[in-house]
Formats: structure tokens, C-alpha cells, sequence
């Protein structure tokens, strides 16, 4: 075989591998669902804080705040990944805290990590700022309630089918009396069919 041919097929068979090589994006929209895993992703995240604030704030002691004219104030807390993957529990806070805000229903106090970091300004304020401007420490709005939960996952696999079970348990307590004013959970379970067995 001359060269000059050996050359050519070199350049197509380079051709073809960078051809099956290449990168194909497509941009969607932000709250398109698009499960290519079967692993909790951003639309659990979104739907089920959606769901769960709709269902907390449509609750029973909600009414008695609605008839004292006081809008509560609410924070929060921790949220536990206690699932089988490591998710982004501050993604999903942040989708909570959305939804509680968007609801209309509730006002709400910025979390323990924010409050350092206001708490901060406030001090370089209190030395650095006009008296006229400066925002003083002391007056904060203190919450009176706060969302705590936490998140499982149960996995039940056979070679490389599976049924993967989530659980989101929230519950919203009065900080005061640490009184429980509403629990509530939502469940999603997704079976997934993939050539790979572990899961």
C-alpha cells in the first residue's frame, strides 16, 4: 500500500472518531424535566417544596394566625440528606424557601448561616457608616416558626432494574413552645432500567 493511501485512510479513520467524539448541546428550559439517571434531581427538588409549602400553608394552624390578622414568620432549619446519594440539601432549602415566600402566606427571617453574615455588616456599619444610615443591631425579626425534615431513600434492585423510593418528611414547630404545627411528606418512586448494575 503506497503512502500516499496509507495517509488517506489514517485522515478518514481520524474523521470518523472525532465525528463519534463530538458534543451536542441543546438548551431547555429551566423547569423542563429531564431524568436521565432516575436520581433525584431538580425537578423533585422544585415539585415537591411546591407541593409541600402548598400543603403546610393550607393547613390547620395557618387559620389561626388568618383570624388573629398576624402574618407568621417563619425560618428555615436543617434539612437532612439521609437518602443513598449525595444531594444538595441547600438547593432544595432554597426551593423551599421560594415557595414559602411566594405563597404570600408567610414572611420570612433570613437562616442562622445569613444572619452572620448580616450581622457582620451591621458591626462594620456601626463604625464605618453615617448615623443617618446605618442599620442598627437589635432589631431583628425574630421567626416564629421553623421548617425542620429530612430526606430517605430506599433502593430495590435486581441486576440492572431498580425501583428507587423517596421521601421527603418536613415538619413546621413553634419555636417557643417547640409545639409541632404541621407534618407532612411527599413520596416519589421511579424505576430505572439501565445496562449498568449498581445503582
Amino acid at each position: 500500500m503506497s503512502r500516499i493511501m496509507t495517509s488517506l485512510l489514517k485522515s478518514a479513520l481520524a474523521a470518523v472518531l472525532l465525528t463519534g467524539c463530538s458534543t451536542k448541546v441543546t438548551r431547555v428550559t429551566h423547569d423542563s424535566t429531564i431524568d436521565l439517571t432516575g436520581k433525584w434531581n431538580d425537578t423533585d427538588s422544585r415539585l415537591v417544596a411546591e407541593e409541600m409549602v402548598k400543603d403546610a400553608t393550607n393547613g390547620a394552624w395557618y387559620a389561626k394566625y388568618a383570624a388573629a390578622k398576624t402574618t407568621p414568620t417563619v425560618v428555615v432549619g436543617e434539612i437532612r440528606n439521609k437518602s443513598h446519594e449525595h444531594i444538595s440539601t441547600e438547593t432544595f432549602i432554597n426551593d423551599i424557601q421560594r415557595a414559602l415566600i411566594n405563597s404570600g402566606k408567610v414572611e420570612f427571617v433570613a437562616n442562622k448561616a445569613e444572619r452572620g453574615q448580616i450581622r457582620d455588616e451591621k458591626a462594620d456599619q456601626a463604625n464605618n457608616a453615617s448615623v443617618g444610615t446605618r442599620q442598627d443591631a437589635g432589631e431583628e425579626s425574630g421567626a416564629k416558626l421553623m421548617m425542620i425534615g429530612e430526606l430517605n431513600s430506599i433502593v430495590d434492585q435486581e441486576g440492572g432494574k431498580a425501583v428507587v423510593f423517596y421521601q421527603v418528611n418536613l415538619e413546621l414547630v413553634e419555636i417557643e413552645s417547640h409545639k409541632k404545627l404541621w407534618i407532612g411528606d411527599k413520596k416519589i418512586k421511579k424505576f430505572v432500567e439501565r445496562s449498568e448494575t449498581k445503582f
